[in-house]
């Protein structure tokens, strides 16, 4: 008998093979992994900074904050989930622990916790509620958990490492199913160690032994992505900004070892060894933590489109963050914008003009139905249009029944098989010719490189009989499984976010290289001093600083002197608060830049 079933087997193989069965596509490089694959679905989800720095008015902590500052009034962990549900997202990435140390759950490894909280008499837990408020709204729940830990006496010693496991194994095994965990690249600096208040410097690759942790986490939570910016290469990487876009050209690999620089980080690599996708973390506010301050600079809806366009239209998920305020909510300016946003999205994509066009193709694999050119506006994940072995370069061709207007076009890669698209072209036929289109949010060249699990292309409106999508270069076959096309309200390529504001006119004086004068025709009363740093370097940028007043330039008052937490990855405007002081001089003085020996700036505010 069982001779006999191989023998049918052997036949249908023979049978099939006579009849000029068709070949399906073998992979192209590096492949994504089920996760990641579910990963790349998800599109977008939220971050959520919640901390003591939320009540201390800074984006980080120093270590040594009182635990009794956190007694939030109205904390509502079914709000967030609320929220960040109806902006779209897919799930919530919360800060467990940022750099401060201070743990957002009962820790049993240290007393640094809610645990010793006025919050719930010590009895709360921000972690529990959180993942449980995501499971009934049907959001995936991650945490982001600190390597840094300023508050800890042991940290830059082999002990912390001991005791940064036993936290993630908590997080990994009382919260349910985690979906990605964060891992900051800050790693190592000036902090308070348990009153030792010194600076202390690690190996960020070495120290944390990222092969064991990694290995820990992929055993307790088998379906958990990896996100590490200071150790080894994970599942996601960083896109080397926090402006919120990546790379026009975008691939999803690096290669496992070595390091990295920015331009790996924002454009990938094309012959990377390994699938290591992009994410596009930036902030709705220009913090990342929640200040009053910034009430009036949540970012405006074209901006958040834009935002939009130059991550998930660019092969990358974009993890979008809504800092909790000091009641324990998401603020109504947020959500309201956050909503908005996600209304915005829809009304763009509600009506894909592909559907009814005529799709042909230059060439299909092998002549096969299983690889029409219809199969990209057929609205099903698993399907896809190829071309035959080498071939490279070819269109597809999408007629209208009547002359339609449009100025969004998507496409999609079946990556399940690979990246491949290296170039391709979009044209539309109008008066009798084929006008070229150019991605109009890149300010070099037409943009039309890579494609990925999603491109989108935003470009003038116009009103054409035909549209002509052409692969131009590939690495193997190209498999594109979507092709849309929407018309959507215009949004300009050029988008001034809220937050970046100019200041009015000072005299402005340099002593050397690193002090600063900002002098007035008057005397006025401060309560505020503003530092805009570099847009495009980090050359220059202060990072660490002393502010001083003066009214006779012999008595000078110091109105503050402290960090400028992660300015070099999020260059927005710093505000250094004070008591009202009278001063016709205000002496900035740089005691550490991040790069260079000379003090630089882009603006400087003097609050009265």
């Amino acid at each position: 008998m069982k001779n006999v079933k191989l023998g049918l087997v052997f036949l249908a193989v023979w049978t099939l093979s006579c009849r000029g069965q068709v070949t399906p596509p073998a992979p192209c490089g590096p492949l994504p992994s089920e996760n990641q694959l579910r990963w790349h679905d998800m599109e977008m989800y939220a971050f959520l900074h919640y901390s003591l720095n939320t009540y201390t008015d800074q984006e980080w902590g120093f270590g040594n904050e009182s635990p009794n500052l956190f007694n939030p009034s109205r904390l509502d962990c079914r709000q967030w989930a609320r929220v960040c549900k109806q902006a779209g997202m897919k799930g919530i990435i919360f800060t467990a622990k940022h750099h401060c140390g201070f743990c957002m759950w009962p820790s049993d490894y240290t007393e640094y916790s809610v645990k010793n909280a006025p919050w719930k008499e010590g009895k709360g837990d921000v972690v529990k509620e959180l993942a449980e408020a995501c499971r009934e709204e049907g959001l995936k729940f991650a945490v982001y958990l600190s390597p840094w830990d300023r508050n800890y006496a042991d940290y830059g010693r082999p002990e912390y490492v001991t005791y940064f496991r036993n936290q993630l194994r908590e997080l990994l095994t009382h919260y349910g199913d985690i979906f990605e965990v964060w891992f900051d690249g800050a790693n190592g600096g000036d902090g308070w160690y348990g009153g030792a208040n010194e600076t202390r410097r690690i190996d960020a690759k070495t120290y944390y032994g990222w092969k064991e942790t990694f290995s820990m986490i992929r055993q307790l939570q088998p379906n958990c992505l990896i996100w590490n910016d200071g150790g080894d290469r994970g599942d996601l990487r960083w896109v080397g900004t926090e402006a919120g876009n990546v790379g026009e050209t975008n691939w999803s690999l690096l290669n496992h070892e070595g390091t990295v620089d920015y331009n790996m980080l924002h454009y990938g690599l094309e012959n990377g060894d390994s699938w290591v996708a992009a994410e596009t973390n930036t902030s709705i506010r220009p913090g990342w933590f929640f200040h009053d301050t910034e009430n009036e600079s949540v970012k405006s809806l074209p901006k958040l489109m834009d935002t939009y366009y130059k991550s998930v239209g660019r092969n990358s998920n974009l993890l979008l963050n809504f800092p909790i305020n000091r009641d324990g909510r998401i603020h109504p300016i947020d959500s309201l914008r956050g909503v908005a946003f996600n209304q915005m999205i829809h009304e763009v994509f509600k009506t894909d003009l592909a559907r009814k066009a005529k799709v042909s193709a230059t060439q299909v694999r092998g002549g096969s139905k299983r690889y029409a050119a219809r199969n990209v506006a057929d609205g099903k994940a698993d399907t896809y249009w190829a071309t035959d072995d080498g071939v490279t370069t070819a269109s597809l061709t999408l007629q209208f029944a009547k002359p339609t207007s449009f100025n969004r076009f998507q496409a999609e890669e079946y990556i399940a098989l690979g990246q491949r698209v290296k170039k391709f072209s979009l044209e539309a036929y109008m008066d009798g010719r084929w006008i070229p289109l150019k991605d109009e949010l890149v300010e070099d060249g037409d943009g039309l490189t890579t494609i990925g699990h999603r491109r989108i292309i935003c470009f003038p409106t116009v009103t054409a009989t035909k549209l002509r999508f052409t692969i131009l270069d590939a690495k193997a076959s190209p498999l594109i499984s979507k092709v849309g096309v929407y018309l959507a309200p215009e949004l300009h390529a050029k988008i001034v976010d809220s937050a970046e504001k100019h200041a009015s006119s000072y005299n402005i004086l340099f002593d050397g290289d690193r002090v600063m004068y900002v002098t007035f025709a008057q005397e006025k009363t401060v309560t505020a001093f503003r530092y805009l740093p570099p847009q495009d370097s980090s050359e220059g940028t202060v990072t660490r600083y002393r502010i001083s007043a003066s009214t006779d330039w012999n008595h000078w008052e110091t109105l503050g002197e402290g960090e400028f937490s992660n300015i070099v990855n999020n260059p927005i405007w710093q505000t250094v608060r004070c008591q009202s002081t009278r001063a016709t001089v205000i002496k900035v003085e740089a005691l550490r830049l991040a790069r260079g020996d000379r003090m630089a700036f882009s603006d400087v505010e003097v609050v009265e």
